[in-house]
C-alpha cells in the first residue's frame, strides 16, 4: 500500500478539497478498511451548504461520510473475529466506554462521544469515511454475511436507528403505525415497522411521489400527501395540525379508516409534524421524535398528557448494528427491498460535491426522486 491516502475535506460550506494523508497507524485492537461505498445523510448535507449543523460549528478541516461499508485491508496484533478480504460495516460513533451511560448499554448519548463526520465534542474532530481508508477499532466493525452487500452495509447505519426507534417505542405487533417523512429514514423506520412489529403503516410526506415511492413499493400500506400551507398563529397552527391529523385518521387500510394510530415515527423536526402526531397517536401511544428539525417548538402537551401520549426522544442508536444485519440476511418477507432507496450512485472522489449537490435535491433532471446518493470509491 501507499505510505499515503486520498480523502475529501471540507474546508468552508461548499469547499471540498481532495488532499493527501499519511496512512494512519494501526493499533493492536483496531484494523485497516478501505472504504468501498458511503451514503450521504442529511446532517453531511448540512455540513457542507453551511460549515455547521445546526448549533455545532465546524472548527477545523472535516471529512464528511458515516454511512459506510468497506473491506478489511489488515488487522491489529491484538484483533480476533476479523480477517483482511472481510467485508464489514462501520459504527462510527466513538463512545468513551467507561460513564454510566456506556456501562448501561447506552452508549449513543454518552457526553463524551465522539462521532466521525461530526463537529461536536470539539476539536479535533472525527473525520468521516469519504476517505480511502480509515483505522477502526475492531469492536465497532461489523461482519457482512454472505448475501448482504456492501450497498446494504451502507444502509445499516441508518437501517439502525429505524431499529433503535423502533426498540424505544416497544410498540405491541400488529400496531397501526404514522411515519411522518418518506426520507431515507423514515422509509426505513416504515420498513422495520412492517418487518419487525407487523404493523399497518401510513406515511405522510409534503412530497406527492415521496408518498407514492411508499405505497408502491411495499413500505407503506397507506399515504397522506400534507398540504404545503405555513400558517403563522399559534391557533392557525394547531387548527392545521389537526387537519393533517384528520387526514390521517381517513386513511383507508385493509378497506377501513385507521382512524388513531398506535405510535408515530416523526422524522422531520418540523413543528407541525409533531403537532399533528400528538393529535393523531391514540391514548397510550408513543411518538418517537426522529427528526432534528426546529429546535424550539409549540406543542399541545395536554393533548397528549391526558391521554398519556409518550414522547420519546430517539438519538442514533445503540446495540442495533447486529440486528440491522441479521434483518437484511433474515430474508424476512415483510421487509421491503431497501436497495431501492439508493436512487443515485456516485464514483470517485472527484464525484462527491455532485453527490452532495444531487442530495440536495427532490428529483433529478429526468424526474426521478432521489432519495439517497451513493459514493463508491
Amino acid at each position: 500500500m501507499s505510505s499515503t491516502i486520498q480523502a475529501s475535506v471540507l474546508h468552508g460550506a461548499r469547499d471540498l478539497r481532495i488532499e493527501s494523508r499519511p496512512v494512519p497507524a494501526l493499533p493492536p485492537s483496531s484494523v485497516l478498511v478501505k472504504i468501498a461505498t458511503t451514503g450521504l445523510c442529511g446532517s453531511d448535507l448540512h455540513y457542507y451548504n453551511h460549515f455547521r449543523n445546526g448549533d455545532i460549528q465546524v472548527l477545523e478541516p472535516l471529512t464528511l461520510g458515516h454511512e459506510s461499508a468497506g473491506i478489511v485491508q489488515a488487522v491489529g496484533a491484538d484483533v480476533t473475529g476479523l480477517a483482511a478480504g472481510d467485508r464489514v460495516a462501520l459504527e462510527v460513533g466513538l463512545p468513551c466506554g467507561a460513564c454510566e451511560l456506556c456501562t448501561a448499554g447506552r452508549y449513543n448519548i454518552c457526553r463524551g462521544m465522539k462521532f466521525r463526520s461530526s463537529a461536536k465534542g470539539g476539536t479535533p474532530h472525527a473525520q468521516g469515511t469519504l476517505q480511502e481508508v480509515v483505522v477502526q477499532g475492531a469492536g465497532w466493525c461489523h461482519k457482512l454475511p454472505d448475501g448482504v452487500s456492501l450497498t446494504l452495509g451502507a444502509l445499516v447505519e441508518p437501517l439502525a436507528v429505524a431499529l433503535h426507534a423502533c426498540k424505544r417505542g416497544q410498540l405491541p405487533e400488529g400496531a397501526t403505525v404514522l411515519v411522518f417523512g418518506a426520507g431515507a429514514v423514515g422509509l426505513l423506520c416504515a420498513a422495520v415497522s412492517k418487518a419487525v412489529t407487523k404493523a399497518k403503516v401510513v406515511i405522510a410526506d409534503i412530497q406527492a411521489e415521496r408518498v407514492k415511492f411508499a405505497v408502491d413499493n411495499g413500505f407503506a400500506d397507506g399515504g397522506v400527501v400534507v398540504p404545503m400551507k405555513r400558517p403563522e398563529t399559534t391557533e392557525a397552527k394547531l387548527d392545521f395540525a389537526k387537519e393533517v391529523a384528520e387526514m390521517v385518521r381517513t386513511v383507508e387500510v385493509d378497506g377501513k379508516p385507521v382512524g388513531e394510530v398506535n405510535g408515530t415515527y416523526e422524522c422531520t423536526g418540523v413543528e407541525a409534524c409533531l403537532q399533528a402526531s400528538i393529535y393523531t397517536t391514540g391514548p397510550g401511544g408513543k411518538i418517537m421524535i426522529i427528526g432534528m428539525g426546529n429546535p424550539v417548538q409549540t406543542l399541545p402537551i395536554s393533548a397528549a398528557s391526558l391521554r398519556e401520549v409518550d414522547l420519546v426522544g430517539v438519538f442514533r442508536y445503540a446495540n442495533t448494528y447486529p440486528r440491522a444485519i441479521e434483518l437484511l440476511a433474515s430474508g424476512n418477507p415483510l421487509l421491503p427491498d431497501l436497495t431501492k432507496l439508493v436512487t443515485h450512485r456516485f464514483s470517485g472522489l472527484d464525484s462527491i460535491p455532485k453527490a452532495f449537490e444531487m442530495a440536495a435535491r427532490v428529483k433529478d433532471d429526468d424526474g426521478n426522486l432521489v432519495l439517497k446518493a451513493m459514493v463508491d470509491m
